[in-house]
């Protein structure tokens, strides 16, 4: 048995582009004590990658050339030296764009997934999967989330930040989101349900916009862009307002040239709780996290936004289109066309 899997070529240089991906095939090893191999079935494109495609310093290692995309990836067993996984059962990981991988005890968010018959896999990827579970806890835990909060979230239209706009809204919050384009306002008023929508490409004034959403200041601002959104939040927070910061995907492209923040002073000034975190470090909110949002999707509370392309060749594109701002909701590849994504579930009556 071969596996089939996508490697970097060459860096990017601001977008990427087809030429820095190639595939190759290699052979699979024996499985050691402890580990578990699987067949990848679906893949999540994160943006996060982006970062690591740079020779920079990061919170996880640059990709060498020549080396592995890494990537969030769900995957049906097919042998296991683990007790904890049985033949058939379904593992999830930080594994990469590989047609088998071998899930290892220490892998990051090395996990027994517990896939319910009545939703399709597609979410397990998505909105009940690691975006969904790091917009839950980025409110819940590190954002600290109370009743009648005064909710931003920027990138309101991708992956996590379309979870993190309904559960603040089911929640019992009002939630204004940031996006950049028309389409995506409507997306995010008509179908997520937020109260209101700034679209940062076609107004002259962000930070005028932000305060006619927001006359009274920002309790909660979760973060996904930083560069200028960041620069114009800080100074509409209220005092003690929490700022859990997700991501910081306007300088994903250009890590060496970032965007000057000239109100960082704002966080004395307002006594703001600004924090970086990670979703793999709040595993005691898992299994809490991944039951709230499938009963949500479950339920019709919650809209799963999804756009799956299928073949893993398809990756490397998906990934394109996801960094050239051209997407909505969770970009997903799925292995073939037999894996069942939102568009084929029917929700019960």
């Amino acid at each position: 048995m071969k596996n089939r899997r996508i490697v970097l070529a060459s860096r990017p240089t601001n977008v990427p582009v087809a030429a820095n991906f190639c595939s190759e095939e290699v052979d699979i090893p024996e499985l050691g004590e402890g580990e578990v191999l699987i067949e990848n079935l679906v893949y999540a494109i994160d943006p996060a990658i982006r970062g690591m495609m740079d020779d920079v310093k990061s919170y996880m290692p640059p990709i060498p050339i020549g080396g592995l995309i890494p990537a969030m990836a769900l995957g049906r067993v097919i042998k296991s030296r683990n007790p904890g996984f049985r033949e058939g059962d379904y593992g999830r990981a930080f594994l990469g764009w590989e047609s088998h991988s071998i899930l290892k005890p220490d892998t990051v968010g090395f996990e027994n997934v517990r896939v319910s018959s009545d939703l399709p896999l597609t979410p397990y990827m998505g909105a009940i999967g690691w975006s969904g579970i790091t917009a839950y806890v980025g409110l819940k835990k590190y954002g600290e989330m109370r009743d009648g909060d005064e909710v931003l979230v920027s990138a309101a239209a991708g992956a996590v930040g379309s979870v993190a706009g309904q559960i603040a809204r089911l929640s019992g919050n009002r939630v204004v989101g940031t996006v950049g384009s028309p389409d995506k306002v409507r997306t995010i008023i008509d179908e997520l349900g937020f109260q209101g929508a700034i679209d940062y490409r076609n107004c002259d004034d962000l930070g005028a916009e932000i305060d006619r959403h927001f006359p009274n200041g920002i309790d909660l601002y979760f973060e996904n862009v930083g560069g200028a959104t960041l620069d114009a939040v800080l100074p509409r927070m209220k005092a003690f307002g929490r700022i859990p910061v997700c991501g910081m995907i306007a300088n994903y492209n250009n890590q060496t040239e970032q965007y000057p923040i000239r109100n960082l002073w704002q966080v004395l000034v307002n006594r703001i709780t600004m924090r970086g975190f990670l979703a793999y470090e709040a595993m005691d909110m898992l299994h809490e996290a991944e039951d709230a949002l499938g009963d949500w999707v479950r339920h019709g509370k919650l809209v799963a936004t999804e756009n799956v392309s299928t073949g893993l060749e398809s990756a490397p594109d998906a990934f394109i289109r996801l960094m050239s701002g051209q997407t909505q909701g969770k970009t997903l590849v799925r292995s073939d066309a037999t894996v069942t994504t939102m568009d084929d579930w029917k929700m019960p009556a």
